[in-house]
């Protein structure tokens, strides 16, 4: 059930709500928007009598939810979510673009394509330090040295460090490092690591499981808004199909699905969608056109090199491109792509 309260209402009136709610045994979330106060109810097995709430002070209205995912509902919430890192957002009128390595191979290796993409406006720089990977023989990330390369780049060119979350255990060292935490596809159904998550005051970029359904994308970030972080960030990122030509089947259908269900932010990761580099820039223009609010796009200065994910990524040249398109393409979709290319100095 969702707690309409009135245009101006005191926070007395708001406490109130709360207080009776918990007195019933459930759980209040009061949902942050721009245009009133609303409070969601959670833990109730059955259905809440609306007459209960409706006649307290300060309570406009009382509505049932019918989704299962109560908190990230559109229904809950009307006004699009717009997540926030430092003085930058995600989620409102700018194109946000993510970019950079899928895995921290080297010191220079980071500072040397930050300095490159910084150098092009972007604003968000990703690049893994603890790699979950299908072999355990595969390259698993520098760890440590690698949130340290990171926060290095992050203090020369200025850019949020994006940055995946393996497992709780080393999720509050991550956390120290990275503006915005990664939640990555394996990790979807990781629920523990949901809640540990949703207990932090730090954005998160959560992208869909390999074989999920939208519902289950939506019931994960309920997972992480329901323990009250509502910084949630959903990304596509390609699902698995009988499809053998590509890594992954990107499925731009679950942008418009996504806005029409939920509220918050999604972005699409065209790199793991595809799984092939000459694909990269025609989804990522099409993901766009489909109402993305950003991408993801794994960029490395010399691909066939690459410790990971080289067969995907695109070249610092090749990447610049995209990014002339994309601003052309923008304010087709009611976007902007503003590109700060001043770079910090240490």
């Amino acid at each position: 059930m969702l707690i309409l309260m009135k245009p101006g209402v005191v926070r007395e009136d708001v406490d109130r709500v709360k207080e009776k709610i918990l007195s019933l045994g459930l759980r209040s979330h009061e949902i942050p928007g721009a245009q009133r106060i609303a409070i969601g109810i959670t833990g109730n097995k059955g259905r809440i009598d609306p007459d209960t709430f409706k006649s307290m002070s300060g309570v406009l209205d009382a509505v049932p939810v019918s989704k299962p995912f109560k908190l990230v509902s559109r229904e809950v919430k009307s006004e699009n979510t717009v997540v926030r890192v430092g003085s930058d957002e995600i989620g409102g009128r700018e194109l946000t673009v993510i970019a950079g390595p899928c895995s921290v191979e080297s010191r220079s290796q980071i500072l040397e394509i930050a300095a490159m993409l910084r150098e092009m406006g972007v604003k968000f720089l990703r690049g893994g330090a603890f790699k979950p990977r299908s072999s355990p023989y595969a390259f698993q990330g520098l760890k440590v040295d690698g949130l340290e390369y990171l926060k290095e780049a992050s203090e020369k060119t200025g850019m949020h460090i994006v940055t995946e979350v393996k497992d709780t255990e080393t999720l509050p060292m991550v956390a120290e490092y990275a503006d915005v935490l990664q939640l990555g596809a394996r990790n979807m159904y990781n629920f523990s690591l949901l809640e540990k998550i949703g207990e932090m005051n730090k954005p998160v970029l959560l992208k869909r499981g390999l074989s999920a359904t939208v519902e289950e994308l939506l019931m994960a970030a309920e997972y992480i808004v329901a323990r009250g972080n509502y910084q949630v960030i959903l990304c596509e990122r390609g699902i698995r199909t009988f499809e053998t030509s590509t890594r992954n089947t990107l499925d731009l259908n679950a942008i418009p699905v996504v806005k029409k269900l939920s509220h918050l932010p999604i972005v699409v990761d065209p790199s793991h969608g595809t799984g092939a580099w000459e694909l990269v820039a025609p989804m990522a223009q099409a993901a766009v056109a489909a109402g993305a609010d950003g991408l993801i796009i794994e960029v490395h200065p010399d691909p066939e090199t690459a410790f990971s994910d080289g067969f995907q990524s695109l070249r610092p040249d090749t990447f610049r491109r995209l990014l002339d398109r994309l601003q052309e393409l923008a304010p087709l979709m009611g976007k902007s792509l503003s590109l700060v290319t001043s770079v910090a100095t240490t």
